[in-house]
Formats: C-alpha cells, structure tokens, sequence
C-alpha cells in the first residue's frame, strides 16, 4: 500500500536524521555531555565553540552526509517499491531534518538543522545548495555571525533553487524545498532576538566579550 511505503520512508528517514552526531562524537572523545556546553545545542556550532574544532568539523559533515544518505535511499527504495520517486524523496528530506531537530534519542530535543538541511538541499538541487554555501561563507565572513550566516544562506536556497537547473520536481519536492529552509529559519528564532538586540555570539570575540 502506498500509505504504508510512504510511512515507512517517512520513519526511517527520521531515524535517520535522529542520530546525533555531535553529542556522539563530544561523549565518546571527550567524555563530555555537549548539551552542557554553550548554548546546549548538539549542532556543529556549538561543538566548534566548545574548543573542538576537528570534532565540530566532523560533526556538519557528518550530519550533511546522513541527510543526503536520506534523500538518496529513498530515491532507491521509491524505484523498487513503484511509488512516485519525487514524493518518496520529499517525504524523507523533511523527515530527516525533523529527525535531527527533535530526534528521539535524546528526549525530542536536538540541533537546527543547517547541516541536515544542506545535505538534502545537496541531493535535491546540488546548484543551488552550493550557491547557498557561497552565500553563507560571504555572510560570515562579513558578520563573523554562524547563525546570521545560516539564516541568510537558508533564506537564498529556494531563490537559488527556481534560477539554477535541477532535476524535474513534483508538488510535494517543490513544497519540501520551499518549506525546509523555514524550518531551519523558524529554529534560529531565539538567534534572531539576540541579533536584533545586539547579543548573539560573533565568532572572534573573547570569552569576556561574548
């Protein structure tokens, strides 16, 4: 039934995206909890602010690869299950940003997406997920600001997503590739307080300063 395979990719897509990276990497190679650490996100961000480079390195890269490794299975499950291909793709890219935002393992509670979020832009429209990393390498480059940076680079994927070629989408990816990047967006709200009132954390600054 299609109820059930779409349910299924659903799920095992959120699965998926539930896996967080960043609090595995801090516990196991620092014995530490990441959600003690900063701003308790379990992101790459926070992971780098707590003095782990390599480690919050590892953590975008790993969270980008499990959202494209989400996209990409269901293109393959799709094919062999015969439900329609743009559908089952849609359905796992949010599910795998949802998944990391509020993943099951760790009480519902987890990062903001960026990473996941690019990973899927990468599989959906590879053009435009790159040119939105251009945009966010510019942006904080200029502000030294992580989550102005995501914010604006979030914001150009679906301008960048209708001018640059990609594959032929349906509905329901077209829908995704608006909707994902509000998502991303919503989750930095409490960002965008301390970006209007002038306290968001700028990388650069002293531990005092910040």
């Amino acid at each position: 039934m299609p109820v059930v395979a779409y349910l299924s990719i659903a799920l095992a897509a959120y699965l998926l995206g539930s896996i967080p990276f960043g609090f595995l990497l801090v516990r196991i190679f620092r014995k530490e909890d990441i959600r003690s650490k900063g701003s308790g996100n379990i992101g790459a961000t926070n992971v780098i602010r707590s003095g782990a480079k390599g480690l919050g390195a590892l953590t975008f890269l790993l969270d980008a690869c499990k959202g494209y490794a989400a996209v990409l299975l269901a293109g393959h499950v799709a094919v062999r299950i015969g439900v329609p291909y743009s559908n089952a793709v849609a359905l796992a890219a949010i599910g795998a940003i949802v998944g990391h935002i509020y993943t099951v393992w760790l009480g519902f509670k987890g990062g903001k997406g960026v990473a996941t979020a690019f990973g899927v832009f990468l599989a959906l429209a590879p053009w435009a997920a790159l040119a939105s990393l251009g945009v966010f390498v510019l942006v904080f480059a200029l502000s030294r600001y992580v989550s102005l940076a995501s914010i604006v680079g979030a914001a150009a994927f679906p301008a960048f997503g209708l001018l640059l070629p990609h594959a032929a989408y349906g509905v329901w990816l077209t829908a995704v590739m608006m909707l994902a990047p509000i998502i991303v967006i919503a989750k930095h709200h409490e960002n965008i307080g301390r970006l209007l009132h002038g306290t968001e954390y700028r990388f650069g600054k002293t531990k005092a300063a910040a």
